[in-house]
C-alpha cells in the first residue's frame, strides 16, 4: 500500500486491515469536511499525548487521551459500532464530537 492508498476493508466494510490486524473503519456517513476536522483534532490530541508524556505531566496526558477518545468515538472508530446506529444517531455522534472538540 502506498502513502495515498486507503487500507483494505473487510468484506462487510466495517473494518480496515493494517499489518494483518483489523481496526474499526471510520463511519463512511461522516461528511468529508467533518471527517477532516475530526482527524485534525485526533492528530493534535495524539501530539499532545506525546508532549505530555515527554514532560511527565500526567494530568495533561489524561486530558489529551480524553480528546483522542472523543475524536475516535465521533469518527465511529470507538463506542457503539456505527453500523448498529440509525442515521440520526450517527449524525448526532459526529456533530456532538465536533462541538465538544471545537470548544
Amino acid at each position: 500500500m502506498d502513502g495515498n492508498a486507503s487500507p483494505p476493508l473487510t468484506p462487510d466494510g466495517h473494518h480496515v486491515v493494517i499489518g494483518g490486524r483489523r481496526w474499526r473503519a471510520t463511519d463512511p456517513a461522516v461528511p468529508e469536511d467533518a471527517s477532516a476536522r475530526l482527524r485534525a483534532h485526533l492528530m493534535a490530541a495524539r501530539r499532545a499525548v506525546a508532549a505530555a508524556r515527554r514532560s511527565g505531566d500526567a494530568e495533561a496526558e489524561q486530558a489529551a487521551r480524553d480528546r483522542v477518545q472523543a475524536a475516535k468515538v465521533a469518527l465511529g472508530e470507538r463506542g457503539v459500532p456505527w453500523w448498529e446506529q440509525g442515521d440520526a444517531e450517527r449524525r448526532a455522534r459526529w456533530g456532538d464530537g465536533l462541538r465538544s472538540l471545537d470548544a
